[in-house]
């Protein structure tokens, strides 16, 4: 048993009531106590987000890893159907989606920083596995998809990411602190999808191996800044009412299947648009692919801060509504066979994904907090119910990011193209956006006077 002494030796006291224990824990975080923010709270709290923003970015790059790998495989001695491409685009996909709510527990459970290190280092092990893989193309098709699927580790460090962030920060800061770090990790898509073509034809000839080789320094030096400068915070507990209020609300329900419109859309474009371009543009250079990604990812603040403006429900409509017509152009575009229509249509879908991500996350809080009256008990279990809708809507949308990439095989192999995929994505983003006017824009209805 641990002394009082040796207690009270390796405890550092610092100001404003704060304490730190061993393995970097923080005791007295409050950061509504503006004397505390004001003085050490802000930089500890911006200390944090740096690095969980870094962080949080290598794992989007891991989990889009295959998507910018899976359509040179055929060069280095593969020899891969359609079908098996958006096998191998959409298991992490999958496997990301499924790891979100246990990534969630887990930083209540361990503690933010100590969650940041291990989530870090087991983006080593899909890394150090593409690596490895891409050197046997003898290896049988499943095993293949099973090493794709260890990329869905950087899947679940959204949800971690998210959950750590917002003990950080005051409510009337967390909403800024939460969309940098979700716009963070999102541009990792993009980077990731960049820097790739570009490393692998570095001294000529194609080495694949370094699309995974490449992460490692940076997994180890993520979790070596967690190590060094994250912290612990004792106070973050989960609470498993907030998601057993979230399940029993029909709000939960409705705003998780609109957020597979936008989110899911967005994962699985991204999985997708570079085998897409592989397969129906083949004399065009892959290193455009990034572009999509990208301009999802900057475009999610843009979608908050149209809603803080607009009401998130008017913004997400007009995201369903222009997302069928960048469809349609992507149908028309390959009717004409022309890359600049499908290419610019898919940049005009990959836009309003973005923006209706950002109007979503915008909605939830406003949903919860219009259904609960003005009661201050009614307020408080609509906040928690609001926090575990968040939860449960990341990871229901990021199945879109499987089911997008499947739809493509399954037009493919069914009627040798994708147009009729598409023309079932525009149906969906319809039905989602009169879903949406019908819950929460109809006149008359109390949500629609709230402008949530």
């Amino acid at each position: 048993m641990t002394s009082t002494a040796s207690r009270s030796t390796a405890t550092t006291t610092l100001d404003h009531g704060l304490r730190r224990n061993p393995g970097r824990w923080i005791d007295g975080w409050d950061p509504e106590n503006r004397d505390q923010w004001e003085g050490v709270g802000r930089p500890m709290a911006r200390r944090n987000l740096y690095w969980s923003i870094f962080a949080e970015f290598l794992g989007f790059a891991v989990w889009a890893l295959w998507s910018i790998v899976v359509p040179r495989l055929n060069t280095v001695g593969f020899d891969l159907s359609v079908d098996q491409m958006f096998w191998l685009v959409s298991t992490p996909a999958l496997v990301g989606a499924t790891l979100r709510i246990p990534y969630t527990f887990a930083v209540p459970t361990f503690g933010g920083r100590t969650w940041t290190m291990v989530s870090a280092l087991l983006l080593l092990i899909p890394t150090g596995a593409l690596a490895w893989a891409v050197h046997h193309p003898e290896l049988p098709f499943g095993a293949l998809v099973a090493i794709a699927a260890l990329a869905g580790f950087g899947g679940g460090n959204f949800a971690s990411s998210m959950a750590n962030i917002s003990f950080f920060f005051p409510a009337r800061e967390k909403g800024a602190a939460l969309g940098l770090n979700a716009a963070g990790g999102n541009i990792g898509t993009a980077a990731v999808q960049f820097a790739v073509p570009i490393v692998v034809v570095i001294g000529g000839g194609m080495a694949l191996d370094r699309a995974g080789l490449m992460f490692i320094p940076l997994a180890l030096l993520a979790a070596f800044g967690a190590w060094k400068y994250m912290d612990n915070l004792s106070h973050a507990k989960a609470d498993p009412r907030a998601y057993a209020a979230a399940l029993k609300h029909p709000h939960t329900w409705i705003i998780a299947f609109i957020y597979i419109g936008t989110f899911g859309s967005f994962i699985g474009y991204s999985g997708s648009f570079p085998t897409l371009l592989v397969n129906l543009f083949p004399q065009v250079t892959l290193s455009l692919a990034f572009l999509g990604a990208l301009v999802g990812s900057v475009t999610r603040p843009l979608g908050g801060s149209l809603s803080d403006r607009w009401g998130g429900g008017i913004v997400t409509v007009i995201s369903f509504g222009a997302m069928a017509l960048g469809a349609v152009g992507a149908i028309f575009g390959l009717q004409q066979q022309s890359f600049v229509l499908f290419f610019c249509s898919f940049l005009w879908l990959f836009v309003f994904t973005g923006i209706g991500n950002g109007s979503i996350y915008r909605m939830i809080p406003a949903v919860f907090a219009g259904t609960a009256g003005t009661q201050t008990d009614a307020l408080l279990h609509a906040s928690r119910s609001a926090a575990g809708c968040i939860g449960i809507a990341g990871a229901i949308g990021a199945f879109g990011g499987f089911l997008i990439p499947r739809g493509f095989a399954m037009s493919t192999t069914a009627t040798g193209g994708i147009q009729a995929a598409l023309w079932v994505l525009i149906g969906a983003y319809v039905l989602m956006g009169v879903l949406t006017w019908a819950v929460y824009l109809r006149p008359g209805s109390k949500l629609a006077a709230l402008k949530v």
